[in-house]
């Protein structure tokens, strides 16, 4: 047995291992200075989820703090304890690089092939309804006047300044800058594309505007880049 003097006992009854906002795990995180060592029964009665576990060893490493796991012999504060540990989180790094990698091989196949949307937010002028985008007549307006406006000569400032003046939020309630109308403005959803991560399909959703006046706003943000914001990859679309 150690000479170890218990400071506090942190309790969560009624709370799953796999979420971290549970009150006594919280005040203890909070309560760090009190505490050298934390000591529990089983490594899955503090966490049952193994991002959430390397993160708290992260913070516990940061901190000076040690781990020690009662029945599983495990304990930071040894040279092997240490070394076990770091075996821990690498498998637990492969295992999450192995299910991103999964992940964003399904996605870019129904990229490729899928209907639907891709789990992003619904942009502006759309809501998402059964995985498929539907325009939202209210804000399909806003997105219109802004790819006019542009069409008209206005510049990026000039055009959120015209938003700011008509009363008009992004899709999030905010105000409108030069950089978040850039970002409809580059756009392919509203001439009707979808795009993720480099590649672009035509999707089963109404477009806002034409390919033509889509791919006319790009080459008016090309010449005004400079000034106005800086440039991404140019996008031109086929009707």
């Amino acid at each position: 047995a150690r000479d170890w003097e218990a400071s506090a006992s942190y309790v969560d009854d009624g709370y799953s291992g796999r979420e971290t906002k549970r009150p006594a795990y919280q005040r203890m995180m909070a309560e760090r200075d009190r505490w050298d060592t934390v000591l529990v029964v089983k490594m899955d009665r503090i966490h049952r989820n193994a991002k959430n576990f390397m993160e708290m060893m992260e913070n516990l490493r940061a901190w000076g703090k040690d781990f020690v796991s009662a029945t599983e012999s495990l304990d930071t504060s040894t040279a092997m304890g240490r070394f076990v540990m770091d075996i821990i989180q690498r498998i637990a790094q492969l295992e999450s690089e192995q299910i991103g990698e999964r992940v964003k091989m399904g996605m870019a196949q129904k990229a490729k092939t899928g209907p639907g949307i891709l789990g992003f937010q619904s942009p502006l002028g759309y809501r998402v309804d059964g995985g498929r985008l539907h325009v939202e007549p209210g804000e399909a307006r806003i997105v219109q006047r802004m790819f006019d406006l542009c069409l008209r000569g206005k510049t990026l400032e000039e055009i959120a300044a015209e938003m700011e003046r008509l009363g008009a939020r992004t899709k999030r309630g905010t105000s409108w800058n030069p950089v978040k109308v850039h970002r409809i403005l580059h756009n392919p959803v509203y001439a009707g594309f979808l795009r993720w991560d480099g590649l672009m399909r035509k999707g089963e959703h109404e477009s806002l505007v034409a390919v033509e006046s889509f791919n006319r706003v790009q080459e008016l943000l090309r010449s005004r880049a400079p000034v106005d914001v800086a440039q991404n990859e140019p996008i031109v679309l086929e009707a």
